[in-house]
């Protein structure tokens, strides 16, 4: 194989009671990246479009991961990168994460697949952190493992999957501003109080057990964040607005999706989740702002293959 082209999909972090821990993949929206093969070592990344971004592979996140991969694997070739963004950077759908993986993956697959889709996760956190400034796993291990995921410990590279209920289906507005996820995680304080504590840790581990009972009623008390959504909701248009149109059509739970400024709701079944995306249109409808709406359902198998030669 000296070409190899994947489809690296958008995902959701946090999920409100899992900051930096919970993260699902979606489905149909994402980036396209292209990698292939060259005499000459090291990274190149040759053209991105979709977006205006760098090319410089320092700066660049599918520049920095595939460079932390190549580090360790000290392969005999090098590789040149495409890259078409199908994920705004800076919309909390998980833009960074998309590249951060899409580009160890598709490497791992041209050299022989030596590492795992679990082991690649700490390459991409590379690029995660050359994006926001924090080492995160979230969005990265929702893209490489698929489904809903868990991070347990990123220092010890311990994540897992969880189960995923058949009829979970959601619903993301995305409003067209940046919020990138530097400034986002500022506004975090560094203390929480032990009653939120406790609550959120109760939350956590419902929606855990919703997802494994398949209770969407016990998914629908669960997601719920007391420590984070209260400090970012703020920079969000019409959060709270978009919350309730949200419940009020249907969906189990809304929230802010990883950094923001999308907003997701959490809903049974793909008919629910055209609704709640009918009531959030409306909210935004009056605003001078342009927005997206995103339709899926979990994307169980996360990055995937498109073509290669």
């Amino acid at each position: 194989m000296k070409e190899i082209k994947v489809f690296a999909p958008a995902s959701i972090a946090n999920l409100s009671c899992g900051y930096d821990i919970l993260g699902v993949c979606l489905d149909k929206i994402g980036d396209e990246i292209t990698v292939r093969k060259t005499k000459k070592k090291g990274i190149t990344i040759k053209k991105v479009s979709g977006q205006k971004l760098s090319t410089d592979i320092s700066i660049n996140v599918a520049g920095v991961s595939a460079t932390a991969l190549l580090n360790e694997s000290k392969v005999d070739c090098g590789f040149e990168i495409e890259i078409h963004k199908g994920i705004k950077p800076g919309s909390g759908i998980g833009s960074s994460a998309a590249s951060s993986a899409g580009s160890v993956f598709a490497i791992n697959k041209l050299i022989g697949e030596p590492y795992s889709n679990k082991e690649l996760i700490k390459f991409a956190m590379q690029g995660e952190m050359a994006a926001s400034g924090s080492k995160h796993a979230d969005n990265v291990a929702a893209v490489l493992l698929g489904g809903f995921t868990f991070v347990r410990s990123s220092v010890e590279n311990d994540y897992f999957k969880l189960n995923t209920p058949i009829e979970i289906a959601f619903t993301v507005i995305h409003p067209k501003i940046e919020l990138k996820t530097k400034d986002s995680r500022a506004v975090i304080k560094d203390k929480v109080s032990i009653k939120n504590m406790i609550e959120q840790s109760a939350n956590l581990g419902a929606f855990i057990s919703g997802l494994y009972t398949e209770d969407y009623d016990l998914i629908r008390r669960s997601v719920k964040d007391v420590v984070i959504e209260p400090l970012r909701s703020v920079l969000i248009p019409k959060f709270e607005e978009i919350k309730s149109a949200s419940i009020n059509s249907g969906a189990l739970s809304c929230g802010i999706s990883g950094s923001g400024p999308s907003v997701f709701a959490i809903c049974k079944g793909i008919t629910t989740a055209n609704k709640v995306g009918e009531a959030m249109t409306k909210v935004y409808r009056n605003l001078n702002l342009e927005y997206d709406i995103h339709i899926s359902c979990v994307n169980d198998k996360g990055i995937r293959i498109l073509n290669y030669e």
